[in-house]
């Protein structure tokens, strides 16, 4: 086994670090449905007047059929089903606080788009004088010239024209002269100018948030590549490599897309509502509070729609996350699914996770799309109503006609963007749900901090590997190693061997540090390895593994990967040693030929080989295989083996090998069972004990022989038989020929 996998209960999805399993989770960590009375979900949820609707009962049932991924993943992240939908406000107020490196920009936008909402809010007014300029030049084209505009509002009242008076009381007339085409020009132009300001501001305020987006983005997604460093191996059992890969790639894509598509909209959208307000309550107070009964409208609808879509939106990009697992364990183990004929299963359980997803996506975008012609509605009323009361008004002559003209676009302009930030908080619910998850990642308990001596690496020298009193376990339920010591002499191989689940790779894993002891302490040299960064640890270590890794690119930058700064002749030298010269020059391109560890044309074998290359290049000082030879022919598997026997020369090893054949030349073996040392000593030492070594050692061996005499007997037992038969058969045919081949009777 790789000691970068260990098989055992995932801490999330089984019992928790207290003994007590999580809700939604059998003790073996599987997933349940869970149906309770008193569900909150938003299929359940009944207690809103939307709800009676035809069109949210049908989004209703599609978030009560997704509610089961939201239960499986969160079972999977040790959180309650639905406990994703309560952090909204936490995770938008952190993702906020991300921004700030970059509050400068932000306040600098934040300015320029003031300038540019007032510049653009003022343009109505504006256009609204230009109205009254050619309304009132129309009027005062039809009045006697020269009279006053009193006498001859007085003259109309006297003649019982008392609305047409009360009309031209709001207006200031030139009784016979006509429109003033400067004054309109000079409106017009400088309403064009406001225009253009403006728009050339609202560009540049698009620039600078692009970049506050943008670098916030570039941070987070550098903070995830660094957090993945420094997670414990012990994550990355419990979460799926396509989960993982969801959050590093999809989440933070979609915070990106959500933060681009509403950050510029939601801060010019708030702007223009206060400056719309002001304007508003410059022309008619009266008007004004009906254009602000809108808003309890819109934060109601906004709450209602809200706190539905966000757990539809969590549970959209929790199953995407699950589809993504799927579809990435489906594409690595291909040969394994095609040769044990799973093909239809795995379809099968795509359809039925991509269906989970199409429900979850469909009943997010259906609940989230209702607001756009909710407020639509409601906006179309309130400018109805602003047009009659309006009208009402300019018969009065308490308002002008440009007046109501520009109250009129202010109302719409006042409604707009509230409807466009009550549309944008739908979409933020998504951008969160998935900042949520990235936050779940960044927040994860990491390995434990490195407390380095400066001086601690340079006292290693010789290589002697001690554990003192060593005491482990992967869960606090099961102790894997009570109380183990042992030595490793400088140059000595240690070879480990024991039945699976022994312990045997657990004992590398603490040596390399990919996971913490418990109680005690391993020593090189007497430094505690907890003395080294992991880094100094390992960068002294070289390790083959029983899974090979290629990435994609020649043979000699695979091989050179185990010693970056190493000279063509070192890696010829390592290859040669290591019997990849034999194949290599028999490739296409030889040395330059691409390889990669999915679509390789080297064999299993051959991949081993270039694993024990990079090794070999390294010239560690402490040596660890892991089933190195596993993969390779009996004929390989002595080639190998000398180059390993080379590889060890004055280097401590340790060798975990199922393989006993492989081991009799180690100085020390020892025999591990359920985390103890059973038996320690040298190949004929344990085989004359005649204990756990010699048992397992006769299985391989001895037991083969005995069957191999056993099969052999039979087949002589067998063709006595069959001679005696034939002897028989003779004597019955008198004289009749026969044609024999072999021992097969023809004729």
């Amino acid at each position: 086994m790789s000691p970068f996998k260990k098989k055992r209960e995932p801490a999330a999805g089984g019992a928790a670090a207290d003994g007590t399993t999580p809700e939604g989770t059998t003790p073996d960590g599987t997933a349940v449905e869970r149906t309770t009375a008193g569900d909150t979900s938003a299929g359940a949820t009944t207690t809103s007047a939307a709800d009676t609707t035809t069109s949210h009962a049908a989004a209703g049932d599609e978030a009560k059929a997704a509610d089961e991924i939201a239960s499986e993943k969160d079972a999977q992240r040790g959180l309650r089903p639905g406990q994703s939908a309560k952090n909204f406000w936490p995770s938008a107020k952190r993702l906020l606080r991300e921004i700030g490196p970059e509050r400068k920009f932000m306040i600098g936008a934040i300015l320029i788009g003031f300038v540019s909402v007032a510049l653009s809010v003022v343009g109505p007014k504006i256009l609204g004088r230009a109205t009254d300029i050619i309304f009132t030049g129309l009027i005062s084209k039809n009045l006697p010239a020269g009279a006053e505009p009193a006498d001859v509002i007085a003259q109309m009242r006297e003649r019982g024209e008392g609305q047409m008076a009360d009309l031209l009381s709001g207006m200031h007339l030139t009784p016979g002269e006509g429109i003033d085409f400067t004054s309109l020009h000079q409106t017009l132009a400088l309403a064009v100018g406001l225009f253009v300001g403006s728009a050339l501001l609202m560009w540049l305020q698009g620039v600078a948030l692009n970049r506050v987006i943008y670098r916030m983005v570039y941070r987070m997604r550098r903070e995830v590549e660094e957090k993945l460093h420094r997670l414990p191996l012990a994550y990355f059992d419990r979460m799926k490599r396509g989960e993982i890969l969801s959050r590093v790639t999809n989440d933070i894509d979609n915070i990106q897309n959500t933060l681009m598509n509403t950050v510029t909209g939601l801060v010019n959208s708030i702007l223009t509502v206060i400056g719309v307000l002001v304007m508003m309550l410059t022309i008619s107070w009266q008007l004004s509070l009906i254009a602000l009964a809108v808003i309890p409208v819109v934060v109601l609808l906004t709450a209602i729609v809200g706190s539905r879509s966000q757990k539809l939106f969590a549970q959209q990009w929790d199953a995407t996350g699950v589809m993504n697992s799927e579809v990435e364990e489906a594409y690595t183990g291909h040969s394994l699914v095609t040769v044990f004929g799973r093909r239809e299963q795995i379809a099968e359980r795509f359809e039925e996770r991509n269906e989970k997803l199409f429900k979850a996506t469909f009943g997010a975008q259906f609940v989230s799309s209702l607001i756009m012609p909710i407020m639509m509605f409601v906006g179309n009323l309130s400018y109805v109503v602003v047009a009659i009361v309006g009208g009402l008004r300019i018969i009065s002559g308490q308002l002008t006609l440009g007046d109501v003209q520009a109250f009129i676009q202010y109302s719409r302009q006042f409604t707009q963007p509230l409807s466009q930030v009550a549309s944008m908080a739908t979409m933020l619910q998504s951008g969160v749900a998935s900042a949520e998850r990235v936050f779940e990642l960044l927040d994860a308990d990491e390995q434990e901090p490195e407390t380095t001596l400066d001086t601690a690496a340079a006292g290693i020298h010789e290589g002697r590997v001690e554990f003192e009193h060593v005491r482990f376990s992967y869960t606090p339920e099961r102790e894997l190693i009570r109380d183990l010591s042992l030595v490793a002499d400088p140059g000595h191989t240690v070879a480990i061997v024991g039945p699976t689940g022994a312990g045997k790779t657990t004992l590398v894993n603490l040596v390399m540090r990919f996971y913490e002891v418990d109680g005690g302490r391993i020593t090189i040299d007497g430094i505690d390895i907890r003395d080294l960064t992991r880094a100094q640890l390992r960068e002294r270590t070289g390790m083959v593994l029983q899974d090979t890794w290629l990435f994609k690119g020649s043979l000699r930058e695979n091989i050179r990967y185990g010693r970056l700064d190493a000279t063509d002749e070192e890696v010829l030298e390592a290859a040669r040693a290591t019997h990849v010269d034999d194949f290599a020059r028999q490739l296409p391109e030889g040395y330059d030929t691409i390889v990669d560890d999915d679509e390789s044309s080297l064999s299993a074998g051959e991949k081993q080989l270039m694993t024990i290359a990079r090794a070999f290049l390294a010239k560690p000082s402490l040596l660890i295989l892991d089933e190195a030879t596993s993969s390779v022919d009996t004929r390989t598997e002595v080639l190998v083996q000398n180059a390993m026997n080379r590889l060890r020369e004055g280097r401590t090893s340790f060798v975990i090998a199922h393989r006993l054949s492989t081991i009799r030349d180690a100085d020390l073996i020892l025999v591990m069972e359920d985390g103890d040392i059973v038996e320690q000593g040298d190949h004929e030492q344990l085989l004359a004990t005649g204990g756990a070594y010699a048992r397992l050692y006769r299985s391989q061996f001895e037991g083969a022989a005995v069957d191999i005499d056993a099969e052999e007997e039979l087949a002589a037992h067998e063709g006595a038989h069959d001679a005696a038969h034939e002897v028989a058969h003779d004597a019955s045919h008198d004289g009749e020929p026969s044609t024999e081949t072999g021992s097969m009777q023809l004729g």
